[in-house]
Order: structure tokens, then C-alpha cells, then sequence
């Protein structure tokens, strides 16, 4: 190994993928909900949930916010019924918030637990988690069930969240 490289310690790697996922979230450029913004699935204040948040940001600005990813999936299922008039090649970005680091991050990039210990505002939820690791260690930390990819929820597992059912 030539003396002039050093190896980085762990906690300046983790600094350096923290920030990492700081600057995806800042490149979405996801506005945060203001205090009167409300849930266009069940009509709660978002703001008040701020570690739960979910955001679909459009072409023209305009944002709907989510307390929590389960909403936010059954707005994505069923876009004509929540936001008449929207459409999905509108939609420049995607966001939730990462449950560790409480950043926003990609929606379509989270590992998603389901089946866990830790409720959402809304109940069972989809526990959004910036990496595969931290999903793992979250599923064992908190009885989770399943782990899912954003292209793996189907459009009946909200509802069943809602009910428990977590197959």
C-alpha cells in the first residue's frame, strides 16, 4: 500500500453516503408541506407528521403530500380517483422520507418494510429505509414481515396493510 494512501475510517464513509443521499434529496427538489397542506387520500395535515412525510412533486410545481407511504401508494393506484385531472408524465419527482436519517430521498431507490412494530400516522405502514442494510436491520429490529422494492407494491397491499394482512 503506498504511504501516502490512507484507508477512511467507517464513520467518514457513513458521513460521506449520509451526505450521499442528502444531495438526492436536495436534486429532487421536494417542497416541504405548509401547516394548512392536507393528505389527498384521508385528509390529515400532513405537516404534522414530519417523519412520515411523502411528496409527489409536478412539472408545474404544484405538490401533493402524504403522511405516510401507504397514501401515497394508493394515490399512484388510483390517480384519477385522488387527483383528477393529474397524470402520472406530469409527476418530476417522488419522495419519501427515509425512516433513519428522516431525509427525503428517491421513492422509487427506498426498501420499503412492511409488517413492522412502528406505526405510521394511518396505522400498518410502509416503512421507507435508504438501503438494503438498513431495511434488514430495521426488519429484524422491529418484527418486521417483508421487505419490498417500490416496483414490488401492488395495488391491493395498501388495503391490506390497512386490514393487517401482511402476505
Amino acid at each position: 500500500m503506498p504511504a501516502a494512501f490512507k484507508p477512511l475510517p467507517i464513520l467518514a464513509l457513513m458521513l460521506l453516503f449520509s451526505l450521499s443521499l442528502a444531495a438526492q434529496a436536495e436534486a429532487l427538489k421536494v417542497p416541504d408541506p405548509g401547516p394548512k397542506d392536507t393528505c389527498p387520500v384521508c385528509g390529515m395535515f400532513v405537516a404534522k407528521y414530519p417523519e412520515w412525510i411523502a411528496t409527489v412533486l409536478y412539472q408545474d410545481g404544484h405538490a401533493h403530500h402524504f403522511d405516510g407511504a401507504k397514501d401515497l401508494f394508493k394515490y399512484l393506484f388510483d390517480l384519477p380517483r385522488w387527483a383528477p385531472g393529474h397524470q402520472e408524465k406530469d409527476m418530476t419527482a417522488i419522495a419519501v422520507t427515509e425512516y433513519y436519517g428522516l431525509s427525503r430521498i428517491p421513492a422509487r431507490e427506498a426498501w420499503y418494510v412492511i409488517g413492522s412494530d412502528v406505526p405510521g400516522p394511518m396505522g400498518h405502514e410502509f416503512v421507507p429505509l435508504a438501503t438494503e442494510a438498513d431495511a434488514k436491520e430495521f426488519l429484524r429490529d422491529h418484527a418486521g414481515k417483508r421487505i419490498l422494492r417500490f416496483d414490488e407494491v401492488t395495488p391491493d397491499l395498501p388495503a391490506k396493510l390497512d386490514k393487517g394482512t401482511f402476505d
